[in-house]
């Protein structure tokens, strides 16, 4: 199992953050990412959303620091560390726009992009940006499949039911030759675009239970059979660890989320200051190693 992390200061979630957060900026998420880095972390994490309305800011938090233009300072800031879209919404772009600027982020980490999508459930956003809001579901199965085409291609090509293009270049694109998608979400439905149209599932406000058994019903069905690999399971602790404060805690952390299948854990820790949470991610590497 391998360890990523949920990056500090980027989202700032009401009453889950730590207090040095408040007015930490793009040094501290830097000297974390650094860190990250040099211990061999898998990725690091940065979330969209555009404008989030006053009464949906109470209970998800308002602060969402910009993936492109976060994720393009850390990479000049790294060498190895991927970079994960956690998440992108996808109604809010076309996929060539996605495939432009996140393929040109692709080539500026040296084949580093992570694509972490979702289908979003904030209506306000979506009509404030003018984005259909009632038939996301199908619009982002169509999506997922323009991207899969038209990633890390130069001249694409697709033809689907939501998009249609043909006769256009993207230059830059991706330079990996298969760019990871990971689907974020709690349904069902979620772990099965993960299963027919990705490369993992990052589920949210799940419990143990349900995981297992959506997992277990997954790996029955035909697509899942035709695969040709495993799709990766990402998911986080149910609460930040504290691996220097509580190293048994935090091993059982981890313990639990191999029982439940996970391929890459997506960690948060208990931390006072960013000196802090670089002592935490030399902890829990220690402890994992």
């Amino acid at each position: 199992m391998k360890l990523g992390i949920i990056t500090p200061v980027v989202l700032k979630r009401p009453h889950a953050h730590a207090p040095w957060e408040d007015d930490a900026g793009i040094a501290e998420i830097a000297m974390v990412a650094e860190a990250a880095d040099r211990l061999g972390y898998h990725h690091v994490t940065c979330s969209e959303h555009v404008a989030v309305p006053f009464s949906a800011g109470e209970m998800r938090g308002a602060a969402y620091w910009d993936p492109l233009s976060t994720f393009g300072y850390l990479a000049a800031r790294t060498t190895q560390i991927r970079l994960v879209t956690h998440v992108l919404v996808l109604g809010y772009h076309h996929p060539l726009e996605i495939a432009k600027r996140y393929g040109t982020l692709d080539r500026v980490s040296d084949g580093r992009l992570i694509l972490g999508v979702g289908v979003g459930t904030l209506q306000e956003e979506f009509e404030l940006l003018g984005a259909e809001f009632h038939d996301r579901g199908d619009r982002a199965d169509d999506s997922l499949r323009a991207l899969r085409a038209s990633l890390s291609k130069r001249e694409p090509v697709y033809h689907g039911e939501f998009y249609d293009y043909e006769g256009f270049v993207v230059d830059p694109c991706a330079v990996q030759e298969r760019v990871p998608i990971w689907i974020g979400g709690k349904t069902a439905r979620s772990l099965r675009r993960a299963v027919e149209l990705a490369d993992g599932w990052g589920p949210f406000a799940l419990t143990g239970e349900q995981i297992t058994d959506m997992l277990a019903k997954a790996r029955q069905t035909d697509a899942w059979q035709q695969r040709e690999s495993d799709i990766e399971v990402v998911l986080p602790p149910p609460r930040a660890v504290d691996p220097l404060g509580d190293p048994d805690s935090a091993r059982r952390a981890l313990d639990d989320l191999a029982a439940l299948g996970t391929t890459i854990a997506n960690l948060t820790f208990r931390t006072q200051s960013p000196q802090h949470y670089c002592e935490q991610l030399a902890a829990m590497k220690e402890l994992h190693s």
